[in-house]
């Protein structure tokens, strides 16, 4: 094993992985435990295409899961590539690729190992739901910047680690309401938009706009808004050398 697999070998977290693998065959229930991706593929779809059109570019998405923002840009024109560990949850996402009629590339592999293999060949790169799921996320924004080509477009959603995201989004959205399920989250894996966006500047990439992520429990419903005490997304753009 070699110097770039060990590094990414290290950043996984099986406990991590085997959690959503066991969800692979409800992933795409809109009612089922991850419903509330469902609820907001929507508006990461929205937030992305207010700053790039997608249509007939390269787009990776990392941690793609069973492939739920994958078809939403596939749908809207690009040409994307999904890139996750589980086998389980990729086989799900081909599967469902399939019924949709998209001709997605799913990949079972960590972003370190794929970036020194396609470094600055992708336009656009998301990376949704993922960060606080890994030992070492600050690695995942360098090998991102790394895949995309100068002058194209990132976008990474996490949650905030303050005491409102650990209210809102493990005891409230997980224990109380059960929104999610239970162990989805874990508070020292949260991350600041400080200093997400300090890894983004060491690697090149300028912050170009954050929004945060609202939930109305009487409707049900999510929106995007300025305050990013709980979840958030950011847009960024890879400098010209």
């Amino acid at each position: 094993m070699n110097s770039q697999d060990t590094m990414s070998a290290s950043n996984r977290d099986d406990a991590e992985l085997d959690k959503f693998s066991k969800q692979a065959k409800e992933w795409w229930d809109p009612k089922g435990p991850l419903w509330t991706l469902h609820k907001i593929n929507p508006l990461r779809s929205s937030f992305i295409d207010s700053i790039v059109n997608v249509a007939e570019k390269r787009l990776l998405d990392v941690g793609c899961g069973a492939g739920l923002l994958s078809e939403a840009m596939a749908f809207r024109g690009a040409n994307v590539t999904g890139l996750d560990l589980s086998s389980s949850v990729l086989a799900a996402a081909r599967q469902h690729a399939q019924i949709s009629n998209l001709s997605i590339e799913y990949v079972e592999k960590p972003v370190e190992t794929f970036a020194a293999e396609n470094a600055e060949s992708y336009d656009v790169i998301t990376c949704m739901e993922m960060l606080e799921h890994v030992p070492d996320p600050s690695s995942i924004v360098k090998s991102v910047a790394q895949t995309l080509k100068p002058g194209g477009y990132a976008f990474f959603s996490t949650l905030n680690r303050k005491p409102m995201a650990f209210l809102q989004a493990i005891l409230g959205a997980e224990y109380i309401m059960g929104m999610v399920p239970k162990g989805t989250h874990t508070y020292e894996k949260f991350i600041q938009p400080s200093e997400l966006a300090s890894w983004c500047r060491t690697q090149n990439l300028e912050l170009l706009k954050m929004k945060g992520l609202g939930y109305n429990p009487l409707t049900k419903n999510f929106s995007l808004n300025n305050k990013t005490d709980v979840n958030y997304m950011i847009a960024v753009q890879k400098n010209h050398a």
